[in-house]
């Protein structure tokens, strides 16, 4: 058995230990071919269904306290005796290419808690904030643990990729900083499954935040959006709440239909990048693109749905 294929196995056996090993696969571009065996081993055709672990995004301006929140986030995962892995996804630095790590330096765990993964992911110069590489370890990392957060820097139009991976997403709102009004001028409201208003502890204007929130999200129409204002610090607060919402949503979603669209989605933006506007051309435009993935194999990862339209567009060219 291959190295690919044994961590993969590994995660169907819900071996935590795998996971640094899962991270470098995934991050190494060289190796892009054991990723694809790897993702294979935890396909939905392999695992009989979906992944089991459930995909958090949490999004929001620099310096809104994410991963302050994380932290705390994590412990009631924890308390709850859940698993919990967390790609904090930076920025790439220009000389290597590589996260500059600042994100998970920044989150509060015991690095000798087994059930607890915490990572750096670099975005590889993505306007959308999330590499493929991310992605991929996303979707294998929910074979074994119980949450994978996936936490992205920067919020607005061209940060929404997260929307496309996670099955529910919290953006983060710090209240007093115009970040309400921010939202509505980037509309991106349709994006959260879940608002959460930091810093509950600044009282009337935490709770002010609130309320304008509340109102910013009737008159986009996305009334059953939870908003939960949480204070990070000791004696915390609303972090129980925050927890059993995001619960909430994920029991009220098709998570097979959602997991679907997103790896098609990935799948045609990973084709993008490798063969530009002209590939694209081939396969007759996006949306013609993804109607004819609509009619392939659910089963299929990302990398399989790829080889699948290379293949298409290849027939499309010969005739």
């Amino acid at each position: 058995m291959s190295e690919a294929a044994e961590l993969g196995a590994r995660l169907r056996e819900g071996d935590l230990t795998a996971a640094p090993a899962v991270l470098n696969l995934a991050e190494t571009r060289t190796r892009r071919a054991e990723m694809a065996e790897l993702l294979r081993e935890v396909s939905p055709a392999a695992l009989g269904g979906e992944a089991p672990g459930h995909l958090v995004g949490v999004t929001g301006p620099p310096g809104a306290g994410k991963s302050t929140l994380l932290s705390v986030l994590v412990a009631e995962w924890r308390r709850l005796g859940r698993t919990v892995a967390v790609l904090a996804v930076d920025p790439s630095s220009k000389r290597s290419g590589g996260s500059l790590l600042g994100d998970r330096a920044r989150i509060d765990y015991d690095p000798a808690d087994p059930g607890v993964f915490i990572r750096s992911t670099a975005a590889g110069g993505q306007l959308g904030g999330l590499a493929p590489a991310t992605r991929a370890a996303a979707q294998a990392l929910a074979a074994a643990f119980d949450v994978v957060v996936i936490e992205t820097v920067g919020v607005g139009q061209s940060e929404t990729d997260v929307a496309e991976v996670a099955d529910s997403v919290a953006v983060i709102v710090q209240p007093g900083s115009g970040d309400v009004l921010q939202f509505l001028k980037a509309g991106i409201m349709e994006i959260p499954d879940v608002l959460v208003v930091t810093k509950a502890d600044l009282g009337k204007v935490a709770q002010r935040a609130r309320r304008d929130l509340h109102a910013a999200l009737r008159s986009a129409g996305a009334r059953d959006t939870k908003v939960v204002a949480v204070s990070s610090i000791s004696p915390t607060v609303g972090v129980d709440e925050l927890v059993a919402a995001l619960d909430e949503h994920r029991a009220t979603l098709d998570v097979g239909a959602r997991r679907l669209a997103a790896r098609r989605h990935a799948a045609l933006a990973d084709f993008h990048a490798e063969h530009g506007e002209r590939g694209l051309r081939l396969l007759g435009g996006r949306r013609t693109a993804l109607k004819w993935l609509a009619g392939q194999d659910a089963g299929l990862d990302v990398p399989g749905l790829v080889q699948a339209l290379e293949a298409h567009a290849a027939k499309q060219e010969a005739s």
